[in-house]
């Protein structure tokens, strides 16, 4: 027979667990079904309420109405029954109309108002208090006495901000930026919140709403907020506003003014991180308006330190901030050299890999510090010491984009006029790679003219940085090995074709280069061969006295082993440009003026450049671009036409002139002026960041 098989005994232990585990389900499944069977009854009883509801509301009974708004607040306060509140526009009108209402006891108004909070919880209930042109209420009840009237307005409001976006039109025509504004006086901190929020919800990415929050004197209750409270959360909101507030033009000066840059400051090591990064943005978008303020001595210290930070936000505002607040001021300047900023800067564009939105602003810092103020040279060698012209030759490579590349070639330009640079400048390769991306930009040109195009690409123009590689190699020619570099490289006739730009900050830098170059006899002898002479005689007569200078002095290099006719006609041209009378144009007073442009490449006007939404803020010409165009533009005769001129006037010219024109210790002396600059158009080069909410 077969055995029978017996059930396995279960422990008492966990035949209780077992019930006990059965129980908790079945009591589950019963609470799932309750709640769903109490739902049910709400929405049911909603369904049936709300049109008595409405009628009683508007009935004008005190009594009847009170009661009304208290059965009416009971089902919006379920999640249930509210959607079908909301769905009856009527009752939604009754309501705001009775919240409007200022012969109706403060206590009932508030109780409608409850509601009317309640039903802006749900997207169908702001649309109707909309429709009904209940914004104007609310906003009214925003100067209410009545603090929970007030309460209820305003978190009202703040719903429809964040729910309901053409909303906000209807709120700023009824007053409400003025209103919040005036309630950040609040003794409440979470209405002083609530109101902060409101404004950055109703100004982010509109410029109208800035204008109106400036009016009302925005600005400065944000900076007293800063300074006076304590809270996350107010902070923070405060530091988002901000943020948005310093990317507008009107409110960027006022919150200088009102102090912003030492209000912010002071949070720089607060605890909340969320915090702290808005701050930074803000005092980003706001440093280059600060540059001018005094005792900046520990901010700048702060944002030293800063560079050091994981956090890749963090360095991308610090480097951002000291490039702008060290852009003409030589204090600054100083005192980010003697703080250690220099090493600080380099270790940060080396680490930064492809993040050229931290390399191009720590390259710019490097740029002012580099030039323009009394330890400048001190800067120059400072780079070379702690290793940083290599990490700059390898930023001039892919994948750094034009605007980085820019920079960098401003900053070797700078670093060019310490001599000593000259041979790290080479040993790295440096030479070479300005030659490649001097004749990759003049094809990118002539492609670009060929097509009838703009030469813009990712907010630079080629003809920038024709003019930054021309630039530096300039500088880096007075060093003999790197001249013949550059004629082994055959240069000299790319030099000279760029005589022919009609930009004259190409063409002072193409001259420069050339003036260097001609100390060399075979490069003289090649620079003829490419008729370097046709347009130096033209640019003689350049109302830029740098290019006449450098053309005057590369034609007298050119003219040593010349006939003495030719001399004579070249002295007469020399005259004619040198000597040339007041009546045709002025001079300027200083030959080394045409580099006093700020701390870059172009000139801007001697203006900071703030606003970056990935386009340039160089200044316009014919070309886009921050070089200026030459006025007449003279025909191929004009060559000839000024050699019969030269001789006609040859016997007018007193004896002594011609012995000094002929002495070319006039033109070197000149030259030791028109040289000594550097890369001076200070400025970021990009703008201050948008409305972002990071």
């Amino acid at each position: 027979m077969a055995e029978v098989m017996r059930p396995r005994p279960v422990a008492s232990g966990s035949l209780e667990r077992s019930k006990g585990k059965n129980s908790r389900g079945q009591s589950g499944r019963q609470a799932t079904s309750r709640d769903g069977t109490a739902e049910q009854n709400d929405s049911d009883l909603a369904v049936r309420m709300v049109p008595e509801l409405t009628q009683l509301i508007a009935s004008g009974n005190t009594v009847t109405v009170t009661q009304a708004l208290d059965m009416a607040q009971q089902l919006s306060r379920t999640d249930a029954s509210r959607p079908i509140m909301c769905d009856s526009p009527q009752l939604v009108a009754n309501l705001m109309k009775l919240a409007g209402k200022s012969d109706v006891e403060a206590d009932v108004v508030s109780k409608a108002m409850a509601v009317v909070y309640d039903i802006s919880k749900e997207d169908q209930g702001l649309v109707h208090i909309r429709q009904c042109h209940g914004i104007a209420t609310l906003v009214r009840h925003l100067s209410s006495n009545t603090e929970m009237l007030m309460f209820l307005a305003i978190s009202t409001l703040h719903n429809m901000l964040q729910n309901l976006e053409y909303s906000k039109g209807d709120i700023r025509l009824a007053g409400g930026i003025q209103r919040f504004v005036s309630l950040l006086h609040h003794s409440n901190v979470k209405v002083i919140c609530m109101a902060i929020d409101c404004l950055y919800l109703i100004c982010y990415s509109h410029p109208e709403s800035k204008l109106l929050v400036l009016s009302a004197n925005g600005p400065i209750e944000i900076v007293r907020i800063l300074r006076t409270h304590s809270y996350e959360k107010l902070l923070w909101a405060t530091s988002r506003l901000g943020k948005v507030l310093s990317v507008c033009p009107s409110n960027k000066p006022a919150m200088v003014d009102a102090g912003a840059m030492q209000a912010f400051s002071i949070h720089l090591e607060h605890k909340s991180q969320r915090f702290v990064q808005n701050v930074l943005w803000a005092m980003r978008n706001l440093s280059d308006q600060a540059t001018t303020l005094p005792g900046m001595g520990d901010l700048l210290h702060s944002l030293i330190d800063l560079l050091a930070s994981e956090d890749a936000t963090t360095v991308t505002c610090a480097a951002g901030i000291l490039s702008n607040l060290t852009c003409n001021n030589e204090q600054n300047k100083v005192t980010v050299c003697r703080e250690g900023g220099i090493e600080a800067l380099i270790r940060t564009c080396a680490q930064a890999g492809d993040h050229d939105d931290i390399t191009e602003p720590a390259v710019c810092a490097l740029r002012h510090l580099t030039n323009r103020h009394l330890e400048a040279e001190v800067a120059q060698n400072a780079v070379r010491h702690h290793h940083g012209v290599r990490v700059l030759v390898r930023l001039l490579d892919p994948p750094s984009k034009w605007p980085l590349i820019k920079a960098v070639l401003g900053l070797l330009r700078n670093l060019a006029l310490c001599p000593a640079n000259h041979t790290a400048v080479r040993e790295c390769g440096g030479v070479h790679r300005l030659v490649e991306l001097l004749i990759a930009a003049r094809k990118d040109i002539d492609a670009c003219n060929a097509r009838g195009t703009s030469s813009f690409v990712d907010g630079v123009h080629m003809e920038e940085i024709v003019e930054g590689t021309t630039g530096a190699l300039h500088i880096l020619a007075r060093d003999v090995q790197n001249r013949t570099i550059l004629q082994n490289l055959q240069c000299v006739p790319l030099f000279v074709q760029l005589l022919y730009f009609d930009v004259e900050n190409i063409q002072r830098v193409a001259s420069g280069v050339l003036y260097e170059l001609a100390q060399s006899k075979d490069s003289a002898i090649v620079m003829e061969k490419a008729g370097a002479t046709s347009p130096l005689t033209e640019l003689l007569h350049s109302r830029n006295e740098a290019i006449a200078t450098y053309s005057a002095a590369i034609l007298l290099k050119l003219s040593e082993d010349k006939t003495g006719d030719y001399k004579k006609r070249l002295s007469v041209e020399l005259s004619n440009s040198l000597f040339r009378a007041e009546a045709h144009w002025s001079a300027p007073s200083d030959v080394a003026n045409f580099a006093d442009l700020g701390d870059g490449m172009s000139s801007v006007g001697g203006s900071v450049i703030s606003s970056r939404a990935g386009a340039s803020s160089m200044a316009s010409s014919n070309y886009g671009y921050g070089g200026q165009r030459r006025g007449v533009r003279r025909g191929p005769g004009h060559g000839n036409q000024q050699a019969a001129i030269a001789e006609s006037a040859l016997e007018e010219i007193p004896p002594d002139m011609l012995e000094l024109l002929d002495d070319p210790a006039l033109i070197e002396a000149a030259m030791a002026n028109a040289g000594q600059h550097g890369d001076d158009s200070e400025g970021m080069g990009s703008s201050a960041w948008q409305d972002t909410d990071l």
